[in-house]
């Protein structure tokens, strides 16, 4: 059985193209893979804390090897709580729409969160940073409204720093397994996005059916 984990960090629902992009794919391997168990983190309807001081506090006395209080030590497990789908999924999807040239801040806030030493890596002077998300796989669909190739005004070298912090963020926490559905366009016009859409659905059901058929 795969384990598969949808982290939603559009909060449209009707027309998000990062969100259909996902949702294509999930359906495509579902047909492939039956008996896969889906569930989502949607970014927009969790209670997300805030990295106030308690947890930070938390934070750092772990660092130093020191006991937490009560207080401090619950603010961790909500940290470690907030991460736990991670560690259970084979495979992760994340939906992720571009905002002013990077992530939604509600992602930030959720990376923030649990992207802690004894969470998702791990760090001695030996070996240095180590992720703790080894084997496994990540699908992410990016959505941009504008063209982002070398030759438009907004070319993805000197404007996109959406799809490099995630891979950068999801090769550090130990996932170099990773795969990308970019849909771009989506607002010069009804007919170039719709489109867009339906070219990068052709790419999501051909990597679901890929993913599908490396599976012991």
């Amino acid at each position: 059985m795969t384990r598969l984990l949808h982290i939603q960090c559009s909060p449209r629902l009707r027309r998000s193209a990062s969100l259909e992009i996902a949702r294509s794919f999930i359906q495509r391997y579902q047909q492939q893979v039956p008996d896969t168990q889906v569930s989502t983190l949607d970014l927009w309807s969790l209670e997300l804390p805030e990295l106030d001081q308690t947890a930070m506090d938390a934070k750092y006395a772990r660092l130093g090897g020191q006991p937490l209080n009560a207080g401090e030590q619950s603010a961790w497990d909500r940290l470690q709580e907030l991460a736990a789908p991670l560690h259970q999924a084979d495979l992760l999807v994340l939906s992720v729409p571009l905002w002013n040239f990077s992530i939604p801040y509600k992602l930030k806030h959720f990376i923030d969160l649990v992207s802690h030493q004894g969470i998702l890596f791990s760090f001695d002077p030996e070996h240095g940073l180590q992720g703790l998300l080894r084997e496994k796989t990540a699908v992410v669909s990016y959505a941009r409204g504008l063209d982002f190739s070398a030759q438009s005004n907004t070319p993805a070298q000197a404007f996109d720093f959406q799809k490099p912090y995630i891979e950068a963020w999801l090769n550090f926490i130990g996932i170099a397994d990773q795969h990308s559905l970019v849909v771009e366009k989506t607002i010069l016009g009804p007919d170039i996005d719709q489109a867009s859409r339906q070219a990068t659905a052709r790419q999501a059901h051909g990597l679901a059916e890929q993913l599908a058929a490396r599976r012991p």
